[in-house]
């Protein structure tokens, strides 16, 4: 199969690539190479290359940054999938695309997770224009897989890095405990994605996240517990955290939490996010 992977640069693409080089052929671009903002190269470059399959990696994800960039975020997050919806509904390719759990507004009650039909309220520049994203492929191509996934981490600037240093470097840190979710391993996404293209599964919005649910705090108490660090980690309200920390951040969503349940009903296995904890740990050399 010809897959063409945009945003490849990127944590997720490197991992897309990971999982699907092997049988298929892949054509990655990056801003350099396409940009998708740009409607005529987007279906030029589509045309002539007549892939089987679009992956779009490519997205403006830096959400604090997203409240005061201005246009540039609505054309990455927005225009620039409704480009490659246009292209890939010319060629009659399928377009898989990445989105997010800040579509919601996040207010959710805690003992409840988002199904991916629920109502729509985002609350940042960022998600209402991730959700700009979803509505602009809907509306120009019927073969689709929007997949919503949630605190990504992988090969790359995430999470679990900043934690393991800060760890090493400390004896104590706060940690944000009213946001709840779940962490997902970038190698899992693309493993669920993959085998979305090579079932045919229907076409529509999935939740691509690991399995289970927890907050920061619990989450990074579990990194260091695997890896055996040594380093206490006081909860803090999400309120308290941008208070000690003297920061001016976009709103983040309380409740993350995402169903996996139409995902396995396709036949699609959901790991856990305590065992996708410790595969990336075991790859980077830091499992105790």
């Amino acid at each position: 199969m010809k897959i063409l992977i945009t945003g490849a640069n990127g944590m997720l693409a490197k991992s897309v690539i990971k999982r699907l080089e092997k049988e298929n052929e892949l054509i990655c671009t990056d801003v350099e190479d396409l940009d998708i903002t740009n409607q005529e190269a987007v279906i030029k470059y589509v045309k002539e290359l007549a892939p089987n399959c679009i992956i779009n990696c490519a997205a403006y994800t830096a959400v604090d940054k997203a409240e005061e960039a201005g246009p540039i975020v609505e054309k990455i997050n927005a225009d620039g999938p409704g480009n490659l919806a246009k292209a890939a509904n010319e060629v009659g390719a399928p377009l898989v695309h990445i989105s997010t759990d800040y579509v919601f507004g996040g207010e959710l009650d805690i003992e409840k997770d988002y199904k991916e039909d629920d109502a729509k309220s985002p609350v940042t520049a960022y998600g209402i224009t991730k959700l700009h994203g979803e509505e602009q492929i809907q509306k120009n191509t019927d073969k689709y897989y929007i997949f919503r996934t949630a605190w990504l981490y992988g090969d790359g600037n995430n999470f679990v890095r900043t934690m393991l240093k800060l760890g090493e470097a400390k004896d104590e840190i706060s940690v944000v405990a009213d946001q709840h979710g779940s962490p997902t391993y970038a190698e899992d996404l693309a493993d669920f994605i993959g085998q979305a293209i090579e079932k045919q599964i229907p076409y529509g919005v999935y939740h691509t996240t690991n399995e289970g649910y927890t907050t920061w705090y619990d989450f990074t108490k579990a990194i260091f517990e695997y890896t055996g660090i040594i380093c206490k980690v006081n909860p803090v309200t999400t309120e308290k955290y941008i208070e000690m920390m003297n920061i001016v951040q976009a709103k983040r969503p309380k409740n993350s939490k995402l169903s996996k349940e139409k995902l396995k009903q396709q036949g699609i296995k959901v790991p856990a996010w305590e065992d996708a904890l410790k595969r990336y740990l075991k790859q980077e050399g830091k499992m105790a």
